[in-house]
């Protein structure tokens, strides 16, 4: 999910521009000293961008929705028997928690001009689970009894929670995460620099 930092920023360029053409034009050119927004120092601007990313939180990278089938099998004496299969779907996500980050995690190399942005840990989110579009398969005597339909149903929810786990914990989805993660950080740093007027210093993120 993308921040509204940058449009919030763009909004603010457009609201400079505005002014300038509504106010007297000899005005500004003999009482505004000719130091503006398009000429903030970069490490300003890194640490505005910083501060920003820090009051964000937790900034949502990426989603996945995977699906959990699961059964549980239960005995009563030996005689009364009873399963539970429970298909359910899940929305599972990845986040950066932000408020880790700080001025130091943004390093600039004047001389190649390259920015190079460190990242926090990535995380998973809650596990979201979809009740209303799931299937439950309900068999075996103790399945008349609610009581034990239900106790089917939270032991197979516990177990579709490890299941979904292990789906995220893939070295496929957690590397598309991770991937997703730098390319929503760079483009944090870059739009303030490009508005800036610097458009030649690159964004590197890394974990």
């Amino acid at each position: 999910m993308r921040s509204q930092m940058p449009l919030i920023i763009a909004t603010h360029s457009i609201a400079l521009g505005a002014g300038y053409y509504a106010a007297p034009r000899e005005l500004l050119d003999n009482e505004v000293e000719h130091t503006g927004f398009f000429q903030v120092d970069t490490k300003t601007i890194l640490s505005a961008t910083v501060e920003s990313l820090r009051a964000e939180n937790k900034l949502v990278v990426w989603s996945f929705k995977g699906t959990a089938t699961v059964k549980v099998d239960r005995a009563k004496w030996w005689i009364f028997k009873g399963s539970q299969t429970l298909i359910v779907p899940a929305v599972v996500t990845y986040h950066l928690g932000l408020s880790k980050m700080s001025l130091g995690d943004a390093d600039y190399d004047e001389a190649q001009k390259i920015v190079r942005v460190k990242l926090p840990r990535l995380e998973m989110g809650a596990i979201a689970f979809q009740p209303e579009n799931a299937t439950t398969i309900n068999g075996g005597i103790l399945t008349y009894s609610d009581d034990q339909v239900e106790s089917l149903r939270k032991l197979n929810y516990a177990q579709a929670r490890r299941a979904l786990i292990k789906q995220a914990q893939g070295k496929g989805m957690v590397d598309a995460a991770r991937a997703q993660a730098k390319k929503n950080v760079q483009t944090y740093f870059e739009i303030p620099l490009r508005i800036a007027g610097q458009p030649d210093v690159k964004v590197i993120a890394a974990f």
